[in-house]
């Protein structure tokens, strides 16, 4: 275990300047001093009023095309390259979705109050306007590789830096390196929920050097490698499972905990709309705090302008880049204002804060544990209260699993902008599912939390959404002229000329074909 402590020791040299742009200009006495204003770093201002120029400039495309999206989504695929508009779908939510929907928002609550879920449901509104933007370009400006299709942020961002190799490139590097750091943080995970579900069913704690972890060190390591080797489509075949199971099975769950506590509806609904221009004293008090949390937890969940999700909307085979838009959006609108409600709620009506029987203060220091005393508050009796919380953790468990395939998936996907070639693919699965999922794995039977490895992947989050940004700024010309185009074309295919773009892909010959399919 010495060499992953010397990793997290020079890891920890890096630290600052993640901190530092992530909180710039807060940073700064002078900016932190004003009221309100102080407390909202500039990346969040950057991706917020993104999501306002982009809902403004395309005369709100999320509300105007979320039926178009949600019709899109059956339709049946046509051609043999790339995969379906569900399965990309699919994909995209299996990477968005994650534990971050739980101990994410449990967090953000726990910080700013119940007001911060408010701030999270604005954030996510005008987000889904900058993933239509993204998730639009990564279809225009796809490309084939063999059966499948590649794109996203290192291919769009090149072809609008006008064909700049080292623009896509560096991109592709950024991408890999953020997203092999993320993976032990979601092995991680897997281990903390698995874990935790034993130790209920076991009535005493599982300790991290039990046969358990490792029969699920080998689990994971084995189940990643075998799904990752197979290719994009046998991703997308187990994303296409697991997904819809996870999501229904947690959506369902809290429903049945909403009905359970139906009287706490209207007060929890009081607490967010009011809480999020008045928080309580124990919160602190501060609008800009629950402001600051809700909106930064609810971009970081949701991942919208941040182009780290890109890469998914490209894979998919559509007869309008412009569908792939509409339907991220709607994962933006499930991730957020579905999934991550549903996880309020269980924090917010619970209300630990104001229970004298826990000490909330310390107990908000742990997240997982946190939702967990939430969620027990809300169960009526302990046998119900262990089940469904082991179930919980299960679904947390499955959260953080396809978020390793999404990101494994989408790291070769970007690694397609460097090279093609099948050597070069292998070594990135290699390098996800035999270096750094046992890295994850390794990390939690030493019993090491290598918290500047995390805080490292903070800073390539941030190097992305920085240099995404500008390039959405000036590539929405063309995501302007597509919706132009997909209103005016009465369901015919896209044809990129049409809109001032080269591709090899939307040709008038390939009309012609998909015709005739």
């Amino acid at each position: 275990m010495f060499i992953l402590e010397q990793i997290d020791a020079f890891f920890a040299n890096i630290v600052p300047i993640g901190d530092f742009l992530w909180i710039f200009p807060m940073n700064f006495e002078w900016y932190a001093n004003i009221p309100i204003l102080g407390q909202i770093p500039f990346a969040i201002f950057l991706l917020v009023g993104m999501g306002f120029y982009f809902t403004f400039k395309m005369k709100g495309v999320q509300f105007r095309y979320f039926k178009a999206g949600i019709q899109t989504l059956t339709r049946k695929k046509k051609g043999n390259v790339g995969v379906s508009q569900l399965a990309a779908f699919m994909l995209s939510t299996a990477e968005r979705v994650g534990p971050g929907n739980i101990i994410g928002v449990t967090g953000a609550i726990s910080l700013g109050g119940p007001g911060a879920l408010f701030w999270m449901w604005v954030s996510a509104t005008v987000g889904m306007a900058s993933s239509f933007v993204e998730s639009t370009l990564s279809q225009i400006f796809k490309q084939r590789d063999g059966d499948d299709y590649v794109g996203g942020l290192p291919f769009y961002g090149e072809r609008i830096f006008n064909n700049k190799k080292w623009v896509g490139s560096f991109l592709s590097v950024m991408f890999i390196a953020y997203a092999m750091l993320c993976i032990p943080i979601q092995t991680f995970h897997v281990f903390t929920a698995t874990g935790t579900a034993a130790s209920i069913v076991a009535g005493v704690t599982v300790k991290t050097q039990s046969v358990l972890y490792y029969a699920i060190a080998v689990l994971v390591i084995v189940g990643i490698a075998a799904t990752i080797f197979g290719g994009i489509k046998r991703v997308t075949r187990i994303t296409d499972f697991m997904v819809p199971i996870m999501a229904v099975i947690y959506g369902v769950i809290v429903i049945v905990i909403v009905i359970i506590n139906i009287g706490k509806v209207p007060a929890f609904l009081y607490a967010v709309v009011a809480g999020a221009f008045n928080p309580e004293s124990i919160f602190g008090g501060s609008f800009g705090i629950v402001l600051s949390q809700g909106i930064k937890r609810g971009l970081l969940s949701n991942e919208a302008g941040q182009g780290t999700v890109t890469m998914a909307a490209a894979i998919s085979e559509a007869n309008h880049p412009c569908e792939q838009g509409f339907i991220q959006s709607i994962g933006v609108f499930l991730d957020t204002i579905i999934i991550c409600t549903m996880s309020g709620f269980i924090v917010g009506a619970a209300k630990i804060w104001n229970n004298s029987s826990y000490d909330f203060i310390t107990l908000k220091d742990s997240k997982i544990d946190l939702y967990l005393t939430s969620l027990k508050e809300m169960i009526p009796g302990a046998a119900m209260d262990s089940c469904i919380s082991v179930i919980i953790c299960i679904c947390y468990a499955l959260f953080a699993f396809t978020s390793l395939l999404g990101l494994i998936s989408f790291a070769i996907v970007a690694g397609t902008k460097i090279s093609k070639s099948k050597k070069y693919i292998n070594t990135v699965r290699i390098l996800g599912a035999f270096v750094f999922v046992p890295i994850g794995t390794l990390c939690v039977l030493a019993g090491l939390q290598l918290d500047n490895i995390w805080y490292v992947s903070d800073l390539l989050n941030i190097v992305l959404v920085f240099a995404n940004a500008p390039i959405l700024f000036y590539g929405s010309k063309y995501v302007v002229r597509a919706l132009k185009n997909y209103a005016d074309g009465n369901g015919e295919r896209f044809v990129s000329s049409e809109i001032g773009v080269e591709s090899d892909i939307w040709t008038y010959e390939e009309r012609e074909r998909m015709k005739d399919l």
